[in-house]
């Protein structure tokens, strides 16, 4: 009996555009005799529909200009209905069906950062790739660099800024303490969303004015001079790690424009030229900053390799690029698993933990508490 399997796309994000590619590499790749595909698109102001399988892009081969193509009346709601789901139509308030799974692929807010995890949660649905603690934690730089540095895990050194912050001072400690260039980055934003590079004082107050307009949290962080290295990871408990795959940008650093829209912006070398050593340390670090954030499903754990041969963790992102040129997918398939069946051990991987959350949930709920 086949599944019925939601993909999750577009939303309320800055990486919207991304998650449409995302999106339709996904759809292209589902093995249709396992899975019924349900396109649950959501726009740039939080509205939900069940898109047409064949008509649901467009400008659909340029990622600068590719958009949603829905209709009013295919506007829905998610709503549980005895500890089930449903697809609720807005206009008639007709059940379209239900979901079996879940495969959220909104990059950033309110798709990476833990929302919508939680939401599909309250709906008792399967939902691939890391929970809410997991995702909330990864997405959060500042969060994640405390919990990576409480387990060993070497990271850039950074300050931290905020709305409150007397930008003037935090940028002239920052300048005398680390030097240039530096990096300011919004705390919660994906995809280098907000993210400059500063190579004097006056750059970097405006560059901390700038990335405070994307969040309230701001990190001014050491640049860091090495090579950037990835890798995927895949699992619950029993983890894969792919072998490294290398970045090599044409841009300033790896930006947006880099990662999606420019065609030739970056090289991505896979597997990435170290020897076995250097590669087994680096799936070593990929594999306890997984950990160490709680992560489970899947996640493209990046990096950097200094000349000296030091490995420091960069960020770590729960639900990487899946489009035509994306990292995750590539180096995944390095390890023998296929586009169609990482779709399907996804899912198996989201089962599993939904499974286990239940019977926890089932002792709680059947426990003598009094």
């Amino acid at each position: 009996m086949k599944l019925n399997l939601g993909l999750i796309f577009g939303g309320r994000s800055g990486e919207h555009e991304v998650s449409l590619q995302s999106a339709k590499s996904i759809a292209a790749a589902v093995n249709k005799d396992k899975f019924n595909l349900l396109l649950l698109a959501v726009d740039k102001n939080g509205n939900w529909f069940l898109a047409d399988k064949d008509n649901y892009l467009e400008n659909e081969d340029d990622p600068a200009t590719i958009k949603l193509r829905v209709k009013a009346d295919q506007q829905i709601a998610l709503a549980p209905d005895n500890n089930s789901n449903r697809i609720t139509r807005i206009s008639d308030g007709k059940n379209l069906g239900h979901i079996d799974v879940a495969f959220p692929i909104i990059h950033g807010t309110f798709g990476e950062d833990g929302s919508l995890q939680g939401y599909m949660s309250m709906l008792n649905i399967p939902c691939v790739g890391a929970d809410v603690l997991g995702s909330a934690a990864a997405m959060d730089k500042q969060i994640a660099k405390k919990l990576l540095i409480s387990e060993g895990i070497p990271v850039a050194d950074c300050l931290f800024a905020n709305k409150q912050s007397d930008i003037q001072s935090v940028a002239k400690v920052a300048a005398d303490k680390f030097g240039f260039p530096l990096f300011v980055k919004p705390a919660c934003s994906g995809s280098s969303v907000g993210v400059y590079k500063a190579v004097n004082e006056k750059e970097l107050v405006e560059s901390i004015v700038k990335a405070l307009n994307f969040d309230a949290n701001v990190l001014i962080e050491k640049a860091i001079i090495g090579r950037e290295i990835e890798c995927s990871i895949l699992g619950n408990s029993t983890l894969i790690a792919s072998v490294p795959g290398e970045v090599i940008t044409r841009h300033a650093f790896y930006s947006y424009e880099a990662k999606y829209i420019d065609a030739n912006g970056a090289q991505l070398d896979m597997p990435a030229k170290v020897d076995s050593m250097t590669a087994g340390r680096i799936k070593d670090l990929a594999c306890r900053s997984y950990k160490a954030l709680s992560c489970s499903g899947m996640a493209r754990v990046d990096m950097f390799l200094t000349e000296n041969g030091e490995l420091i963790m960069n960020e770590i992102n729960t639900l990487p690029g899946f489009t035509k040129i994306s990292m995750y997918p590539k180096l995944i398939g390095l390890t023998g698993i296929e586009y169609p069946e990482l779709i399907d051990r996804l899912v198996d991987l989201a089962i599993e933990i939904h499974t286990q959350r239940e019977g926890f949930l089932k002792n709680i709920l059947q426990a003598k508490l009094f």
